[in-house]
This record gives structure tokens, C-alpha cells and sequence, in this order.
């Protein structure tokens, strides 16, 4: 039987407790398929957890903040995998824009380069 894979979120508190409320947390003993990022979390931390998210099996989706991903876009420019998927989604403090995302970056170019 194929069993479905998990979404994994790296974002401020209020963005995973709305994730959590909605279903998305799956913790064992060993690991948790979200990272809450407060103000003292070590951008190592976040790193970590993101390429721990990027090789799990379990996990198709990563959301990420894009106030956070901007922390970690060198790790995220050298991440080309199409499984897991990561997608930046807005924050309650940070609106989101699409000339940060990498992924529309290159949806623009491959669609003639057009801006926003």
C-alpha cells in the first residue's frame, strides 16, 4: 500500500502552529517534520533542518517563509531536486514577494524572462 508523504515546515511560530492546527505535524522519537524559527535560532539550526527535510523519504513538500528562506538562499540555490518540492510562502509580518522566490525566478525565465 503506497502511503502518502508528509509536509515539512521551516517558519516564525504563528506560520507552523496554523500548520499544526491544520494537521500537517508528525513527531516521533527521533524527528519532527517542522522547525519553528524564533529570533535566537542559529541559522546552522535552520540550515540543518532544511537539508534534513530535503532527504527525507517521508517528505514530499517543504513550506518555508521567505523571510527565512532569504536567511538560507545559498543553500536553497544549490538545491535543484524536484522531490521534495519547496515552496516560500508569506508570513504574517513579511508579505511575500515574487522577486525573491527562486522558483518564480525561474518560471520568468523559462516562460522569456518577463518581470513581475
Amino acid at each position: 500500500m503506497e502511503v502518502g508523504k508528509l509536509v515539512a515546515v521551516i517558519g516564525d511560530e504563528d506560520t507552523v502552529t496554523g500548520f499544526l492546527l491544520a494537521g500537517v505535524g508528525h513527531r516521533t522519537a527521533d524527528a519532527a517534520n517542522f522547525l519553528i524559527v524564533k529570533g535566537d535560532t542559529k541559522l546552522q539550526a535552520v540550515e540543518e533542518a532544511f537539508k534534513t527535510f530535503t532527504t527525507r523519504e517521508d517528505v514530499g513538500i517543504i513550506l518555508i517563509n521567505q523571510h527565512i528562506a532569504n536567511d538560507i538562499r545559498h543553500v536553497l540555490k544549490d538545491y535543484n531536486a524536484t522531490i521534495p518540492t519547496v515552496l516560500e510562502i508569506p508570513s504574517k509580518e513579511h508579505p511575500y514577494d515574487p522577486e525573491q522566490d527562486y522558483i518564480m525566478q525561474r518560471v520568468s525565465m523559462f516562460l522569456g524572462g518577463g518581470g513581475f
